[in-house]
Parts: structure tokens; C-alpha cells; sequence
């Protein structure tokens, strides 16, 4: 049976690196670039592959940081249920699960 932590994983990897099947969010900062800025930054967060024990204890895939000009990133993926009102029961089923993720400003968060 696979592990709870490594189906979270693969479910947030496939949304984070595709963008479907959830809803992403750019804060105030971030959506004051120019566009082709933020479109680098979405990019970077796609192609996003520093995870180690140190940033990702759990092995879920689910936040990250990246420079960008010099300054942190901050990525973040929650999960909502189907209605966005509350966390999801159980994040491991996409069926009852919307994922969200968050880019923005370190000094933002």
C-alpha cells in the first residue's frame, strides 16, 4: 500500500508542475510584475525540484522557496474541499480535495 505522505506528493507534483485541477493564486506583489515576470516565476515554481528533508520533512511537495531578482519566492500548496470553504477531509483523494496554490513575496507570508 502506498504511503499517505508519497500520494499527497504525486498529487501535488502533477498539479504544481501542470496547473490543472486546482486553482492558482499570485499575491498583489507578484501580480505587479510584468507579465513576462510572472510568467518566469510560474514557470520556475513548475520546474521546482530542491526538495530535501531540510525544506520538505514530510514529502508531500507542498511548499517551496526560489530566488527571483535577488529576492525569496515563497510557493504553497493547500488543500480545500470540493465547496473551497474548508480544508479538505482527506487530501489524499482528489476526488473531494481542490488544491491552491499561493506565490508570493517571502516578506508577504
Amino acid at each position: 500500500m502506498e504511503n499517505k505522505h508519497i500520494k499527497i506528493q504525486k498529487l501535488n507534483d502533477s498539479f504544481r508542475t501542470t496547473l490543472a485541477g486546482g486553482k492558482v493564486m499570485i499575491t498583489q506583489e507578484i501580480a505587479l510584475l510584468p507579465p513576462d515576470e510572472i510568467n518566469n516565476i510560474i514557470k520556475q515554481v513548475q520546474n521546482f525540484n530542491s526538495f530535501n528533508k531540510s525544506n520538505d520533512p514530510y514529502g508531500e511537495h507542498d511548499f517551496g522557496a526560489l530566488d527571483f531578482k535577488g529576492r525569496t519566492i515563497f510557493w504553497k500548496i493547500d488543500y480545500y474541499d470540493i465547496n473551497y470553504q474548508f480544508y479538505s477531509p482527506d487530501p489524499t483523494n482528489k476526488e473531494s480535495t481542490n488544491r491552491t496554490l499561493t506565490i508570493m513575496f517571502s516578506d508577504e507570508y
